[in-house]
């Protein structure tokens, strides 16, 4: 693991009578030899120059009644920190302050205080700033919507899951975009279980596996004597989704032929069995979902252009993992979690090192591809900590260069994928620390944050 970094938050100016506080460092020295302390003195809001976040505060505020107001900066400032306040020699009462304690910090100590009693607490608080945890925004959306189901935190995975409920309430079609293993399906569920159709049936239909002579006959149902084989009436997909919602997902693969019987029903809601002369009438909601490019489709007629403006009434676009990377670690744990769960096994963990690898990696088949290789890590491996072998990818350089590509296009591809794992590598050993990241890698820390912006990079995801 990279160092930890510890600020020593020092804001009373008397010297500590019994020598406890003054000897912290030299402690913490001795428990992480490798550790990164700073020492920080004077007001706790002028203190712009420190710009990185570090992975324990140990807090000293000044002999006085009222520690309300600086205890409340202090978390305001960093509020990702585990935080530990030292109350030195002096305090007359600790009873005035333990509300404000328990609310703005994660530990306290009151000096004089034994060593053993400062270590232990030192090591907890490390450790538990070492796990992932979810943002009080991202929990507060996912609580209000009860969707913690949906695996993510990044800024475009929060903006798209606040818009579900929003879709939900309307009755039009939907169109999801999305790459191949984005979770299309999960969103349309989401949109299905939240509106006033939650009470009815959600059917999902792979438009890719229907052979076009079947379509109709899926799609609708048949009368009795219909064909040769019909020796019953068969209600098909739109009738058994009455009242609920009809997902069709590739439906970009649809023929022709088929793609006009589609129209016709979402033009009036109206349908008719294969063989029959009676004309139906079903209450369905239609959601469609594509990996490709619509629009491009359309202009090379091979998608209707009347289809695609129904289907498109309200659109939602599912981003690549690439470009949420920061939710990585998130998964991953979800995923850890969920296997132990289904084999009733303790949650095992999985390295620095691996989560590294893991982050180095450019996913063209996105979650669902995170979710195989975690299965098959979980499966092959009985050690209790992955670790970077028990991870198995592909070259990103030979599936990069196993495309079809211009020597331009090639270079670029290479170009980013170093970037991006070189980046990744400097932020795992510094654990998010951009000023010493950026030092290393010989950038001044503006270039250094504009690289981390062009790769969907979060430095916070970093301090695992």
């Amino acid at each position: 693991m990279g160092p930890h970094q510890v600020l020593i938050l020092d804001l009373n100016p008397v010297p500590c009578p019994a020598d406890n506080c003054t000897r912290l460092p030299k402690l913490i020295q001795s428990l992480l030899p490798a550790a990164q302390i700073r020492l920080q003195s004077g007001n706790i809001l002028s203190t712009e120059a420190i710009c990185s976040v570090p992975d324990l505060i140990l807090f000293r505020p000044p002999l006085q009644e009222s520690v309300e107001e600086l205890t409340r900066s202090v978390r305001r400032k960093w509020t990702q920190c585990s935080i530990l306040a030292l109350f030195c020699v002096g305090w007359g009462n600790p009873n005035q302050v333990c509300q404000t304690l328990l609310d703005n910090t994660d530990d306290f100590l009151f000096c004089p205080f034994k060593e053993m009693d400062a270590c232990l607490r030192l090591h907890r608080l490390l450790r538990c700033n070492s796990t992932p945890v979810a943002s009080s925004r991202a929990k507060a959306i996912k609580e209000n919507l009860h969707l913690q189901s949906l695996v993510g935190e990044s800024e475009c995975f929060l903006g798209l899951i606040e818009k579900i409920s929003l879709v939900a309430k309307s009755n039009a079609a939907v169109l999801i975009s999305g790459e191949t293993g984005t979770g299309k399906e999960l969103f349309a569920r989401a949109i299905h279980y939240h509106g006033s159709r939650q009470g009815k049936p959600f059917i999902p239909v792979n438009c890719g596996a229907l052979p076009d002579h079947l379509f109709e006959n899926e799609l609708f149902g048949h009368a009795k004597g219909a064909f040769t084989d019909a020796s019953s009436a068969e209600k098909g997909l739109i009738p058994e989704a009455d009242g609920g919602t009809l997902f069709l997902d590739e439906v970009d693969t649809l023929s022709p032929s088929a793609q006009v019987k589609l129209l016709r029903f979402l033009q009036n809601g109206e349908y008719r069995f294969l063989g029959s002369s009676r004309t139906a009438i079903a209450d369905v909601r239609v959601i469609a979902a594509t990996n490709g490019d619509l629009v491009q489709r359309v202009k090379l007629k091979l998608f209707r252009e009347d289809l695609y403006y129904r289907l498109n009434s309200l659109f939602l676009l599912i981003p690549p993992l690439r470009e949420r990377m920061d939710d990585i670690g998130l998964l991953t744990m979800h995923f850890l979690a969920r296997y132990a769960r289904e084999k009733k096994q303790h949650v095992r963990e999985i390295s620095r090192p691996a989560l590294q690898k893991l982050m180095a990696y450019t996913w063209p088949g996105n979650v669902r591809e995170l979710e195989s290789v975690m299965t098959r890590a979980l499966v092959l491996s009985a050690s209790q900590t992955l670790q970077p072998e028990d991870i198995d990818l592909p070259s990103p350089h030979s599936e990069e260069l196993s495309q079809n590509k211009s020597l331009r296009e090639a270079k670029a591809n290479t170009m980013r994928v170093f970037e991006q794992s070189y980046l990744v590598n400097l932020l795992t050993t510094y654990r998010g620390n951009i000023t010493h990241a950026a030092k290393a890698a010989g950038k001044e820390r503006r270039s250094f944050q504009r690289l981390l912006r062009k790769h969907n990079l979060d430095r916070h995801s970093f301090r695992i």
